[in-house]
């Protein structure tokens, strides 16, 4: 079953807003069994959303549109809809009293522009609306070739879409049209590039049951590999790919760090919190970055105790207690800088581990002993401390998250 997209909004195509909604459709549908033949990104323009209609009619039998149904005078979606379906608005009651009953528990009147949102073309069917005052609009046509195509006209506001989406459309979709179930596993490896993975597993890649497909999607720090397979019997197609996934551990059990939606913060925050454990880090290269990510998991607070950002080499001397000697001989960029630095957080905060990173983030600031990407990485556990160098690149972002990945893989492995 062909689905197009159609987003709709001058904001997306100035860069102003990313298109975030496409994304996120495409996941939700494909894992129900349906295909998404292609993203159409337009403005609030009628000739400009006329065609878009036109064109996505010939090539889908679903097209699903999101944006410009709101009340205020650069919404024309709705306008244009009419003009497509060859109908006009009528003012919906039922609509209404939703609207109404939203302000009033917000304590609001309502006005009228939010009266006219009401108003829907004559020949489609209403989709609920929870979280908002635009209703869904479901028309069904016939295309010049015979076909039945849907259209389905949604709001562009995220949270009301994708609740429109999970508790009304998809559900509407998959009532009228059969697909096949298709499952994905997504496993996460850490500390080996795409290249270099691909390499490690291409006999078991090639064993690969021809009913899964195997796709390689790598991101600064991490490959991801997600293993989709499709059939009929949903339970034997997760067997099969939970068996591939067996074999893909006992191959490359040093990078594979968890699967689908974990992370690597949320991994260590439950080992810590397993192990009844405290942390604290020392961070140069990656100012607060680890930190960050290792308190943007909730509950936190019960294994983390701070983090000494110390990019001045007075800071680390004087907060970490680094020696002038090591600083002076080896440079802060250094294995013995990056393990006085793990010490010091250990004793003044008295953790049980620690991570500590100190490098040369770039774009500038790289020697020929020590280029742009040089990084040393520290790890403090209660019995000793363990340490190791990384060249990553001459992008400093990418350097940045890179090295906050490497570390919170390093101290997952050493508490395991």
């Amino acid at each position: 079953m062909q689905i197009e997209i159609i987003n709709i909004g001058d904001e997306l195509l100035i860069g102003q807003v990313i298109n975030t909604n496409a994304a996120w459709m495409a996941e939700k549908l494909n894992l129900d069994g349906f295909t998404v033949r292609q993203f159409t990104v337009v403005r609030d323009d009628r000739d400009h959303i006329m065609k878009a209609l036109s064109d996505a009619e010939t090539r889908a039998s679903i097209v699903l549109i999101s944006g410009g149904i709101g009340p205020t005078g650069d919404d024309i979606t709705k306008s244009t809809l009419c003009e497509f379906f060859r109908t006009k608005l009528i003012f919906n009651e039922e609509a209404y009293q939703d609207i109404a009953k939203l302000f009033t528990q917000r304590g609001l009147p309502v006005t009228h522009l939010n009266r006219k949102q009401a108003e829907l073309p004559e020949n489609c069917i209403a989709v609920p609306n929870k979280l908002g005052t635009a209703r869904g609009m479901w028309f069904e046509k016939q295309a010049a070739d015979g076909r039945e195509v849907i259209f389905i006209s949604m709001p562009g506001v995220p949270f009301e879409m994708k609740a429109m989406m999970t508790e009304e459309i998809i559900p509407r979709l998959k009532k009228k049209y059969r697909t096949q179930p298709i499952y994905h596993k997504t496993v996460l490896t850490q500390g080996i590039g795409e290249s270099f993975l691909a390499s490690r597993i291409s006999s078991w890649e090639a064993a690969l049951p021809g009913s899964i497909k195997l796709a390689y999607l790598p991101q600064p720090g991490i490959v991801r590999l997600r293993l989709t397979g499709t059939g009929t019997d949903e339970d034997a197609l997760h067997r099969l790919i939970d068996e591939e996934v067996l074999k893909l551990n006992r191959l490359i059990p040093d990078y594979i760090y968890g699967y689908d939606e974990d992370t690597l913060e949320e991994i260590v925050g439950k080992l810590l919190m397993k192990k009844e454990s405290t942390l604290g880090t020392a961070e140069s290269c990656t100012g607060g970055y680890i930190a960050h990510l290792i308190t943007s998991i909730p509950g936190s607070s019960n294994y983390f105790k701070g983090s000494v950002v110390a990019y001045a080499n007075e800071l680390k001397r004087k907060l970490l207690g680094v020696s002038d000697e090591s600083l002076t001989k080896y440079g802060a960029v250094s294995e013995q800088v990056v393990k006085e630095m793990a010490v010091g957080v250990q004793k003044n905060f008295n953790v049980d581990y620690v991570v500590a990173v100190t490098g040369i983030a770039g774009p500038d600031g790289g020697t020929v002993e020590k280029p742009v990407g040089s990084t040393w990485i520290a790890i403090a556990t209660p019995e000793q401390i363990f340490t190791n160098y990384f060249l990553f690149g001459d992008n400093r972002e990418r350097n940045i998250r890179r090295t906050a990945l490497q570390a919170l893989n390093m101290l997952r492995r050493v508490m395991l």
